[in-house]
């Protein structure tokens, strides 16, 4: 046999097989490329995942990604990506593309002169060898673009991406193909485009699936906004609430996870960790949606629908007119008459100071409200009856606050409303301790919380995080009823108390005033009034 001749068929041989391999580790790259697009969850990461992945298979000096806005009939760009001139421009690179988006229409016309455009309108791929030469497509901007940058734009390869309902929702454009031995600009093959229309098909389901995931995300976080704004506006004096402890929750958690040393040195947040605290956040007082509007709103302790003072203030009134008929009528006396009229006005003001209910109450008070309970008055019926009822008695007398012990009661079954409409629902697997988080943060260290009686051991950071935020957001909020919004220095004065008698965890209360995430939540939410300068030193148990 001719030896030249079995040595041209061992090189065509080796050729093919080194064809085949580069094929095969192509497609093995195909395979794993597709895997790593479909669990990204960044859309501009994805974007330039897609683009970086279709120049490696074709071995293409530059790209851009387009994507079809079908409001506007535009093409935009979204990546651009040129190796050779080392230009990065969109997605996570914080360069800005300078160019108009391209028309897929003009004046009703398609505009098929371009290249990406005609990909996207006809559905079809374009290859073209040299752009230089190729006619049917305006060039014009990519020559401009070569003159002023000396790159010389040759080989063309557009693909539209079409995703699993066959809508194309943009198209990659890839530049100059490059050969893997010699670095020449050559024309793109048939085994580029079919794995660059394998990869285009990919990605854009990739992108699709993505979409709709933000989608139903953002959908789901607005019904949890409706939620909480209808719990805000159900009461004028916690509009906000809902809000402004999500915020705060996320500024310790952030705090926390900075926190390498120490007992939180374990705690670490991914991006899924931060989203599901933020949820929990967002849900942790939906049950609040079920607490009637009389208890929430009780601005006083006599407050109902109205605040009854009112009516006691006229019972005062008539005891002052019988004692002013008894006087007319000979059976007291006008020095006798004068001092009932000074002890029944210090009375209704001293009934008036307790009904406020913002100094606590001592027992020498509660034993004056008794007293005056006892007074004897007639009714609308002519009828002699207590000045006060027993139920009036039982508001007045409450120690702290505006809330009987039922009407707090009450309060606190919000929490028990909120772990049953969580656990209720089917949370997907990166949502699933939702109801824990939200459900936990009436818990307190000791176990002498609510509604579970939790120890600091059986909860998990995040609850005892939202604890805190919980806390100290109610503790400087200006719009509660019963007390205005407390300064800094107040608020952590008794937030220090609270991590002495076990209420909050103590090393996350350290971060909060260590980190001062209390600062950055005041410059954020608080009035200026409220920002004092604070003496960290002198918080109750801080251990910098």
């Amino acid at each position: 046999m001719d030896t030249s001749k079995v040595k041209t068929f061992m090189a065509q041989e080796q050729a093919q097989r080194a064809m085949l391999e580069s094929l095969l580790n192509r497609l093995s790259d195909l395979n794993a490329i597709g895997a790593a697009l479909s669990s990204e969850r960044d859309i501009n990461r994805l974007l330039e995942s897609i683009l970086n992945s279709a120049k490696k298979i074709t071995n293409a000096d530059a790209g851009t990604l387009y994507l079809v806005d079908t409001e506007k009939q535009v093409l935009t760009f979204e990546i651009l990506h040129n190796d050779s001139l080392k230009i990065r421009m969109g997605g996570t690179s914080g360069n800005p593309i300078p160019f108009y988006p391209i028309a897929l229409y003009h004046e009703g016309e398609p505009n098929l002169a371009m290249v990406v455009s005609y990909s996207v309108l006809r559905g079809e791929t374009v290859n073209i060898p040299d752009a230089y030469i190729a006619a049917g497509f305006d060039f014009s901007g990519t020559k401009n673009f070569d003159a002023k940058t000396g790159y010389h734009s040759r080989s063309f390869l557009s693909v539209p991406m079409r995703n699993h309902e066959q809508e194309i929702i943009g198209v990659l454009q890839l530049i100059n193909a490059l050969d893997e031995t010699s670095g020449d600009v050559k024309q793109f093959s048939k085994d580029d485009q079919q794995l660059l229309e394998s990869l285009g098909s990919q990605a854009a389901i990739a992108l699709s699936n993505r979409r709709l995931i933000q989608q139903l995300e953002s959908l789901f976080e607005s019904l949890i906004t409706l939620i909480n704004t209808a719990i805000d506006d159900k009461s004028p004096y916690t509009g906000g609430h809902c809000a402004r402890v999500p915020a705060l929750t996320m500024m310790l958690a952030e705090a926390a996870n900075r926190t390498k040393p120490g007992a939180l040195k374990d705690f670490n947040l991914t991006d899924k960790d931060r989203y599901e605290l933020k949820i929990a956040g967002l849900l942790h007082d939906c049950g609040k949606i079920t607490t009637p509007v009389h208890v929430v709103d009780k601005s006083t302790k006599l407050q109902t629908i109205y605040d009854r003072i009112n009516q006691i203030d006229t019972r005062f009134e008539v005891l002052k007119r019988d004692a002013e008929i008894a006087m007319l009528k000979g059976a007291k006396t006008s020095d006798e008459f004068a001092a009932e009229v000074r002890q029944l006005d210090a009375d209704r003001e001293f009934l008036r100071f307790s009904n406020v209910g913002s100094e606590r109450m001592q027992d020498a008070d509660i034993g004056r409200v008794q007293q005056i309970a006892q007074y004897q008055w007639r009714n609308s019926q002519g009828k002699p009856e207590n000045f006060l009822s027993a139920e009036e008695v039982e508001n007045l007398t409450i120690r702290a606050g505006t809330l009987t012990a039922a009407e707090r009661e009450i309060i606190n079954h919000h929490i028990v409303s909120t772990i049953k409409m969580l656990d209720a629902l089917p949370w997907p697997s990166h949502l699933k301790h939702v109801p824990e988080y939200a459900g936990g943060h009436h818990e307190r260290m000791d176990g002498k919380g609510y509604p579970k009686g939790l120890t600091r051991e059986q909860m998990p950071v995040q609850a005892r995080v939202m604890g805190i935020a919980d806390i100290f957001e109610a503790l400087t909020a200006i719009d509660r009823p019963y007390k205005v919004g407390k300064t800094l220095t107040e608020s952590l004065a008794i937030l220090g108390k609270f991590k002495e008698n076990g209420h909050i965890d103590p090393d996350l209360f350290n971060v909060f005033i260590r980190e001062k995430v209390y600062l950055d939540y005041a410059r954020q939410f608080l009035r200026p009034e409220q920002i004092d300068e604070v003496d960290e030193s002198k918080i109750p148990g801080y251990a910098p």
